[in-house]
């Protein structure tokens, strides 16, 4: 497995199945020309696997946190250790950036995902409550 850091668009396009739907061009361009945003792609004999991505956010008293965005891996692919390695990996440019921690949300029955949490030694917080307003 090999994962790097993307910041072309025809990368992400390669990788296109990997996400909930097709990227967006226009959405894609300005996530990658934002220097706090991070995709980072697990490679499998060359072929796109699986995918992470970090937002860098910051606060007056917080400072500069990783918000992992969002995280995949091609069913053919999964139960492999490649969620783990691609979250280990964005922990280490995390860190690289001077970020004080990172972060991401869930469902409380994703299993899935919280078993993966779990393995790159997270702390699970199950009385957090996510708010959100769709448009």
């Amino acid at each position: 497995m090999d994962i790097r850091r993307i910041t072309s668009l025809d990368a992400v396009l390669a990788a296109g199945h990997l996400f909930d739907d097709a990227p967006l061009e226009d959405a894609t361009r300005a996530f990658l020309a934002d220097d706090r945003h991070h995709l980072l792609i697990a490679y499998v004999d060359d072929e796109p696997a699986g995918f992470v991505s970090g937002v860098e956010t910051i606060h007056p008293d917080k400072g500069v946190e990783m918000f992992l965005y969002e995280l995949g891996v091609d069913d053919a692919h999964q139960r492999r250790g490649i969620a783990t390695a691609l979250i280990g990996r964005l922990i280490e440019l995390a860190r690289a950036r001077g970020c004080t921690g990172v972060w991401t949300g869930t469902e409380k029955d994703n299993t899935a995902a919280l078993a993966t949490y779990r393995r790159a030694a997270a702390e699970l917080d199950f009385d957090t409550v996510a708010v959100s307003w769709g448009f």
